[in-house]
Parts: C-alpha cells; structure tokens; sequence
C-alpha cells in the first residue's frame, strides 16, 4: 500500500528563517514542530512555529523527491514557490488543523 506525503515550510514569526521538511502525516509533524517537541532540533532552536507552504504527493516518494529537489535552490526561489501560493505569507495551522 502507498502512502502520500507532503512537503512544506515552516518559519518564524519574522520570517528569517526557513525549514523544509517531508512527512507523510502533515497535522501530526507541524504540531510537533509548533510544540517543540523535539527540544534541540533546528525547528526548535529557531522557533520556526508557523506553516506558510505546503504541497501534497500521491506517494511517499514523489514528496521525498520534490523535497531533495527544493532544498538545492537558492532562498529566492524558495521565497518565490511560497509567494505564488501564500503572498502575505499567513500561518496556515488553521487551514490544516482542521482536517
């Protein structure tokens, strides 16, 4: 059986800095980044709290493969992906968590 994924961004409240994370359990891995629960972890020593893009895959490693190609880029490309989905760049937590 396949499994999806996503990948997405997390950042901070001044929006410096940017996490790019896959997961195949969206709700569940943004919370734990929301919640530091993994003490010590680059999310959590940055405070990167708030999700501002995020983008689904039909598998597992089609998400996995995005990921390894969006990390490459240089930060204004990466701005540019969020930009043309979430210009004002909102916390979306309250779009997911919903599901």
């Amino acid at each position: 059986m396949e499994r999806g994924g996503s990948i997405y961004f997390m950042t901070n409240k001044n929006r410096t800095t940017l996490y790019l994370g896959v997961t195949t359990n969206l709700i569940k891995r943004v919370s734990e980044h929301r919640t530091h629960y993994y003490k010590g972890s680059f999310t959590d020593k940055y405070n990167l709290e708030l999700i501002v893009f995020y983008e689904f895959h039909s598998t597992i490693e089609e998400a996995i493969s995005r990921e390894k190609q969006v990390k490459k880029w240089i930060r204004a490309k990466k701005d540019k992906l969020i930009n043309e989905l979430n210009p004002d760049w909102i916390d979306l937590w309250g779009e997911i968590e919903k599901w």
